[in-house]
């Protein structure tokens, strides 16, 4: 069930933030079942076989989410869950950022607004080519600031990328705060279709509909997809969820036992942040 796999990964994510050197908790959290959804009923890829030439693309634009990646990846099999526990030690291959010496990841990224201008790369690449791939880019809503996003979005839709696909993390925060209080994004939908996307909104950890939408790709002939997933940043973990103080997260002992319990209880009785 989907509900399980997204569990796993969440209970991954809080083991790695119990590293010494933690993690970015709260956005790897928000997209977990954005990402199973895709590695476990959309994508076309095979984890036995990660560079087959004929795969579907991921890129992770958000990149300060890897950890969220590398756990998603782990459960459906593409390296050993175990090998997690390296996160954030010397000579790791588990880096802060999305790592292409991990199996299933494309390619490094974390410099906010690069993702979709490479995905737009991609999309073309595979038109030439006679290639029927599709490209996922998932980017987060603060990343949606970065001026190249909307020129590689201008771009994707005057070539008709229809095999391209932006996922919008839209859980409404960023490092520094609330997004419509640092530099307003909305009305979100509108900006995408005036660059000639087709725009789909839905609940982020609604693996059913999630699915429905993803499934249908290229959605619209001649047109490029966007998905605005509404989620919850630090979902999962209900004394943290929807606040920015969970962007990055070191948890000691007593705090990844505390969100291990959440996780499986859905405990909600303490409101203060495990430290």
């Amino acid at each position: 069930m989907s509900d399980d796999h997204a569990r796993t990964a969440r209970e991954l994510i809080v083991r790695m933030c119990a590293n010494p050197e933690g993690g970015h908790l709260g956005g790897s959290m928000s997209m977990v079942e954005i990402l199973v959804t895709l590695y476990r009923h959309v994508l076309r890829i095979d984890p036995r076989r990660p560079q087959a030439p004929d795969r579907d693309i991921l890129l992770l634009s958000k990149g300060h989410g890897a950890i969220g990646l590398y756990a998603v990846l782990a459960e459906r099999g593409f390296f050993p869950v175990e090998l997690l526990a390296s996160y954030g030690t010397p000579d790791s291959m588990f880096t802060a950022h999305p790592n292409p010496a991990v199996p299933g990841v494309e390619m490094p990224t974390g410099s906010l607004g690069h993702g979709l201008p490479l995905g737009v790369g991609f999309a073309l690449a595979a038109r030439l080519d006679g290639s029927d791939r599709r490209c996922f880019v998932v980017l987060g809503d603060g990343e949606l600031q970065e001026g190249s996003v909307w020129e590689a979005a201008m771009a994707a839709g005057a070539q008709g990328l229809d095999r391209l696909v932006a996922i919008v993390d839209r859980n409404g925060l960023q490092i520094s705060g609330d997004t419509e209080e640092t530099l307003g994004l909305e009305p979100l939908g509108d900006r995408w279709r005036s660059f000639g996307w087709t725009v789909l909104e839905v609940d982020g950890h609604e693996p059913d509909r999630l699915r429905t939408a993803l499934s249908r790709i290229p959605y619209t002939p001649g047109r490029p997809t966007v998905l605005l997933a509404r989620t919850v940043k630090g979902k999962g973990l209900p004394y943290i969820e929807g606040q920015a103080r969970s962007h990055y997260v070191r948890l000691t002992e007593r705090g990844h036992r505390r969100a291990r319990a959440a996780l499986m209880r859905g405990e909600r009785t303490e409101t203060t942040c495990p430290s």
